[in-house]
């Protein structure tokens, strides 16, 4: 699977970390940036993420800023886009059963890194369940 992974300053540690992780999974990784710790904006990298996602140039993607916030707003704003912004094994699953989330936004301020391996194992690992959700979604 190709997708692709970006952060912001907050999040460049994490993402250099889960970079690598996803690649040793066995995916295919684009990396948007940033790259470096130095202060850098969001939107700078959420936005070619989200492009590539919403052109259906990566199946998915992972975000990583601070709250996780600032990268999920702003990868919501591209068609075909539905980021969700998780902090927990709970959330990750229904981010993908219900929403066909397909970015994954994580708080590197609020979390592990521990944390965020695993959430990024039950988002990759869970299919959207379709159905109602399907119909849900469509509106959106």
């Amino acid at each position: 699977m190709k997708i692709g992974i970006a952060s912001d300053h907050a999040g460049f540690a994490y993402k250099e970390i889960l970079r690598e992780y996803l690649r040793e999974k066995g995916f295919e990784v684009q990396d948007f940036g940033t790259d470096s710790p130095e202060s850098s904006d969001y939107p700078d990298f959420a936005h070619p993420l989200s492009e590539a996602v919403s052109d259906q140039n990566l199946e998915k993607g992972v975000a990583v800023c601070g709250s996780g916030e600032g990268m999920c707003i702003t990868a919501n704003k591209h068609p075909k886009v539905r980021a969700a912004l998780v902090w927990n094994a709970e959330v990750a699953a229904l981010s993908r059963q219900h929403n066909d989330a397909n970015i994954l936004c994580l708080p590197s301020r609020f979390i592990s890194i521990e944390m965020a391996k695993e959430l990024i194992d039950i988002f990759f690992a869970t299919d959207f369940e379709g159905g109602r959700h399907a119909r849900r979604v469509s509106k959106i």
